[in-house]
C-alpha cells in the first residue's frame, strides 16, 4: 500500500508527465510541416482555398500562393483525373497533393516517401482543414500513380 505523502506526489509526477507528453504533441502538431516550401494553386476567389493555405502555414509549412482563374492546365500537368480533382492544387516536397488533405495524410506522405505522383481527397468534404462543419464520413485519400489511382488512407 503507498503512504498518503508518497501517493500524492505520484499523482503529481503522473500529471506532470501526461501534461508534458500532451504540451509535447500538440506542439509538434504546430510544426509537422516546419520549414517545407510548398506552392498553392488556386482561383483568386475561392476562400476555403485561403483557410487551407491558413492550415499549412499554422503546420509550418512556407506557402506559396498562385492565383489562377483556369486550373485545367495545373491539373492536367500534374495528372489529377477529372474525377479525383478539386478546388486546389499544392506542391510539397515533390508531391502533388489535391484538396482538403488532412495533415495526418500529409504525415503519411512525407513520413513514408512512397514512390508515388501525390495524394487527392476528392471533392470537398465538410470538417477537412478550410473546410467549416463537422466530419460527416471517413475521407478516403487516393494515391495518384501516373493518372490513376490507388487507396492511400481512410481516416
Amino acid at each position: 500500500m503507498i503512504h498518503q505523502p508518497n501517493r500524492r506526489r505520484a499523482l503529481k509526477l503522473l500529471g506532470s508527465l501526461a501534461l508534458g507528453l500532451a504540451s509535447g504533441v500538440l506542439a509538434q502538431q504546430g510544426r509537422a510541416l516546419k520549414g517545407l516550401e510548398a506552392t498553392l494553386y488556386k482561383s483568386p476567389t475561392c476562400d476555403c482555398c485561403g483557410e487551407y493555405v491558413k492550415f499549412l502555414q499554422a503546420q509550418g509549412a512556407l506557402v506559396q500562393v498562385v492565383l489562377q482563374d483556369d486550373l485545367s492546365p495545373i491539373k492536367r500537368r500534374y495528372g489529377i483525373p477529372p474525377h479525383a480533382q478539386s478546388c486546389h492544387t499544392l506542391r510539397l516536397a515533390g508531391y502533388t497533393v489535391e484538396g482538403h488533405v488532412p495533415l495526418e495524410a500529409l504525415q503519411k506522405l512525407l513520413r513514408e516517401r512512397p514512390r508515388i505522383d501525390g495524394i487527392a481527397l476528392p471533392g470537398m468534404p465538410l470538417g477537412t482543414p478550410g473546410m467549416p462543419g463537422p466530419k460527416t464520413q471517413p475521407y478516403r485519400v487516393l494515391a495518384l500513380v501516373k493518372g490513376r489511382l490507388e487507396p492511400f488512407i481512410t481516416l
